[in-house]
């Protein structure tokens, strides 16, 4: 039913081109794939034929023409429900996962809690809601050959390895070896933020730049960057990441080892524990801080507006050296935007430089299942070469 089962759809340019367009902004006519890939005419018939052939792709009935202007046209469409890709985001305490189609349209959702979070423990429970997953539709097992995972931290992509991550607390877990024996699933995995960072890109707001970036806040500070329309990770997989810039030398220890970085400052653990010392109250949950905080408790409001500053001036450095045409700010931090949020803005104003205030910030909420459905976009990327 499907080409080689860890092999890409598609290898030639031109495929990639017209499926790649049809995915992010489909369905459009041949003449409007042309002008819009830079192919010809031919090009786009020739490299459409297969993938309609093996189902990836349908016309869609006879638009209407003006009168005069030649025969209908047969507008090329991406036929969603041809394969199926799992996705499964690793959190602190829980696995959220996602089926979604071709659009990353999520057709089924679940989830589990984590107790015992070694790799071994994880990868049994993320089995187990794959099968899960798997079984909530017929056409599911029939039609999904690739899995994606998203978690926090260093991941190496090309060798499928978390070399850090500080939520599960792991270094060096070969995750997708030991996950696509276990499910017979062709697997990816990445850092989260750079997962869902690659769906808003394809599917979401960053549909049509070569230049954008997405901001993620709450327990974490991270970023995703794709630069000349490519989602970037760097010589060593950690670039853009916004949380490990430092912006304050007599600053608090990060847990990465650095003083004063943005994390440190911003993170939901930073900003509680520094309303805790404020407030002299050191069985605080986070809760209780932000009901201080929107209560006028001028401790906890300075320790906002200290993360918001901190979370301004990061992106304020990411946009000056990179020049992304949007900025979309996410995450469970969203949240408390109102106690935060004025300070992002005028810190991001006052570190910019000069047109390059001009990049708009998007605020974009962010239900977990978006971390699910951002992991299965891995493996509609696992289609292109």
């Amino acid at each position: 039913m499907f080409p080689n089962h860890s092999q890409p759809l598609v290898t030639a340019p031109a495929e990639t081109a017209v499926l790649g367009m049809l995915l992010a902004e489909g369905p459009l006519s041949r003449v409007e794939l042309a002008r819009r890939t830079g192919l010809s005419s031919t090009a786009v018939t020739k490299a459409a034929r297969p993938l309609i052939e093996d189902g990836y792709l349908h016309e869609l009935p006879p638009e209407r023409t003006a009168p005069g202007a030649g025969r209908p046209v047969n507008p090329l469409a991406v036929t969603p429900d041809r394969e199926f890709f799992v996705g499964v985001k690793i959190s602190a305490d829980r696995l959220f996962g996602a089926v979604c189609d071709l659009r990353a349209k999520a057709w089924a959702t679940a989830g589990c809690g984590l107790g015992d979070r070694s790799p071994e423990a994880v990868s049994v429970l993320l089995t187990q809601l794959v099968d899960e997953l798997l079984d909530a539709d017929p056409a599911f097992r029939t039609r999904t050959r690739h899995l994606g995972i998203a978690v926090s931290g260093d991941v190496d992509r090309a060798a499928g390895t978390v070399r850090y991550s500080v939520l599960p607390g792991w270094r060096d877990v070969p995750l997708a070896e030991t996950v696509a024996k276990a499910t017979g699933l062709s697997v990816t995995v990445e850092n989260d933020v750079k997962a869902l960072t690659a769906a808003e890109h394809w599917f979401g707001e960053g549909i049509g730049t070569e230049y954008f970036a997405l901001i993620t806040i709450g327990a974490g500070i991270g970023s995703g960057l794709v630069v000349n329309g490519r989602l970037i990770a760097g010589a060593y997989g950690v670039a853009g990441e916004v949380g490990h810039i430092s912006i304050d030398p007599a600053g608090p220890l990060c847990h990465c080892g650095q003083v004063g970085c943005v994390e440190a400052i911003a993170s939901s653990d930073a900003i509680l524990g520094a309303i805790r010392s404020g407030a002299g109250r050191p069985d605080l949950d986070f809760d209780g801080a932000v009901e201080l905080a929107r209560g006028g408790d001028p401790a906890a409001r300075e320790a906002f507006a200290r993360a918001g500053h901190a979370i301004g001036t990061g992106i304020a450095t990411l946009v000056n050296l990179f020049g992304p045409e949007r900025v979309v700010v996410t995450g469970e931090g969203l949240d408390t935007y109102d106690l935060f949020g004025v300070h992002i803005k005028d810190a991001y104003a006052a570190h910019c430089f000069k047109a390059a205030a001009k990049c708009p910030l998007t605020l974009r909420p962010l239900p977990w299942e978006e971390w699910a459905r951002g992991a299965a976009v891995l493996g509609i990327q696992a289609l292109f070469p």
